[in-house]
């Protein structure tokens, strides 16, 4: 039974922000996947969030630099 204090506060999955992510498939080389998850088990962090951060980084110098010649 709830009580009209439980009905005042926000549900905590209403309370925390919305992650919006989309799953797809990407091919990555072999040696770039071993060593993000090699960093994965040093940090203790998933290999997926590592690659996110590694993505976003690069784009937000990507705004600052010039894009590398190839």
């Amino acid at each position: 039974m709830h009580t009209e204090s439980d009905l005042s506060k926000p549900a905590a999955s209403a309370a925390r922000a919305v992650k919006r992510k989309t799953r797809i498939t990407i091919y990555l080389d072999d040696e770039v996947l071993t060593q993000f998850r090699s960093l994965s088990e040093q940090s203790g962090k998933g290999y997926q969030t590592l690659i996110n951060a590694a993505l976003r980084t690069r784009l937000t110098g990507a705004r600052t630099e010039p894009a590398p010649a190839l």
